[in-house]
């Protein structure tokens, strides 16, 4: 599996399945502290997920109710995995869709995008039918809305150190605490965020 995750650095131009970080002096307020997960990243552009945006105000069941999927009174029967599902405000590009990241334990023929061995990306309503029917995936986030660039644009913002990338890990995508994951990605980097905020102040 190691051979397969592209080191960060230049060796490798595109960055499906990796994490990145913003950096302390990031200009665009909407990413201010963002860790975002590329689900798609080529010569034409690059999409992803912030992943430590949750929706104020709204839970999973709450959405399936919103989307009629799940009728108000089959609530209390939902599995605990799907009350504790979080959702995540995943960027401001059409924030009124939704995007399931999930473990590959689930599938939809042409649908699912399977983005590396752990995580894949299901952006049809089919996904949130099963989730509320107890047939879903294990593991899963959905976020309103992502993150998106144009061609060539990703790669300008990391030169100019706007970003810093790491390989992802389903642990910091499915299991951690939103407000936690920016410090998490920031380690996984191998940098002390208390050191960074002193040094961003020298700047």
């Amino acid at each position: 599996m190691g051979s397969q995750i592209p080191s960060y650095g230049t060796e490798t131009p595109y960055l499906d399945g990796q994490l990145i970080v913003a950096m302390p002096g990031m200009v665009d307020e909407r990413f201010a502290r963002a860790v975002i997960y590329i689900c798609a990243h080529s010569a034409e552009g690059a999409m992803g997920i912030i992943l430590n945006r949750p929706a104020a105000h709204l839970n999973m069941p709450d959405l399936l109710v919103q989307l009629e999927i799940l009728p108000e009174v089959e609530r209390i029967r939902l599995p605990q995995r799907v009350e504790n599902m979080q959702v995540l405000m995943g960027g401001p590009v059409e924030t009124s869709r939704g995007f399931v990241l999930h473990s590959p334990d689930f599938h939809i023929a042409q649908s699912t995008l399977p983005i590396d061995d752990s995580i894949c990306l299901t952006a049809t309503i089919d996904i949130l039918r099963a989730i509320a029917a107890g047939r879903g995936p294990q593991n899963a986030v959905l976020a309103l809305g992502y993150a998106g660039w144009g061609a060539g644009q990703l790669e300008m913002e990391l030169q100019a150190n706007g970003w810093l990338n790491t390989p992802a890990d389903a642990e910091l995508v499915f299991n951690t605490a939103a407000d936690l994951r920016y410090e998490m990605a920031l380690r996984k980097i191998g940098i002390e965020p208390a050191m960074l905020s002193m040094e961003a102040g020298h700047a």
